[in-house]
Order: C-alpha cells, then structure tokens, then sequence
C-alpha cells in the first residue's frame, strides 16, 4: 500500500482538511492502544497514519500562512 500523495490532500477544503486531521489523530490513538495490548497486526500503518497527519498539518498550516499574508498586504 503507497503512502498517501499530499496533492490530494491540497484537493480538500478547509473543513474537510479539519475533519480528516482529527480522523487521523483517531486512527493513531487507536493504533496506540492496539501495540499497547498486543492486538496490533499492521505495525506499518503507524507509518501511513504519521505520514498522512504530517501532510494534513502541512497543507493546514501553508492556508493559514497565506491567508495572514493575504491580510498583511490588504493593510
């Protein structure tokens, strides 16, 4: 399974980039409590779930920058 690609990630809106942050900060929890109790038979999808919540906050935090610049240069 290919790690997930951060253009699609660009493709969401703002919302849906909220909603699927949390849903990965949901998976990795649960990936936790599996290792914690033993039941983790996929250890590579901790991989896949950091991977994606690193482009997601990417993504987030490239918005966030320019829409601040967008203010800066509306003063």
């Amino acid at each position: 399974m290919p790690l997930p690609k951060i253009s699609e990630a660009r493709e969401l809106s703002d919302e849906k980039l909220a909603e699927e942050i949390l849903a990965v900060k949901k998976q990795l929890f649960q990936l936790r409590l599996q290792k914690a109790t033993r039941q983790l038979e996929k250890p590579h999808l901790f991989r896949h779930a950091r991977h994606r919540l690193a482009q997601l906050l990417t993504v987030e935090s490239e918005r966030k920058r320019a829409a601040s610049q967008a203010a800066k240069e509306q003063e």
